[in-house]
């Protein structure tokens, strides 16, 4: 399935292609104060609309993932990092997703607060 997506005043656009199957609710501080419900695919699958240059982002800590978000509205819309096995992953903030019902997810907590 494509899933469209992007930022509330519509400068970042994207589409997100893959199955839902259940996203994740980190309790991070950054995760927790921006709300995000995280839907981890593949980098390849994520296909931007909008020029890369448009994207503002941040990165703390240990600063490996790269949080991007738009800089007009603020809209935390995907982040950028590797797992495991050094492979390019997306999070996909689930709820920057065009016609999704937030309900019918399975959200499966995170704590990464602890980390």
């Amino acid at each position: 399935m494509i899933y469209k997506g992007g930022c509330h005043c519509g400068r970042i656009k994207f589409e997100v292609e893959g199955n839902i199957e259940s996203v994740v609710e980190c309790n991070c501080s950054i995760c927790k104060n921006r709300g995000y419900l995280l839907w981890f695919v593949g980098r390849e699958q994520l296909h931007l609309a909008t020029p890369e240059a448009d994207l503002a982002s941040y990165s703390f800590n240990k600063k490996v993932i790269k949080h991007n978000f738009c800089p007009t509205c603020g809209s935390g819309v995907f982040g950028i990092g590797t797992d495991k096995t050094g492979a390019a992953k997306v999070a996909v903030n689930v709820r920057c997703l065009d016609d999704i019902d937030l309900t019918k997810l399975k959200i499966m907590p995170f704590d990464g607060r602890s980390l």
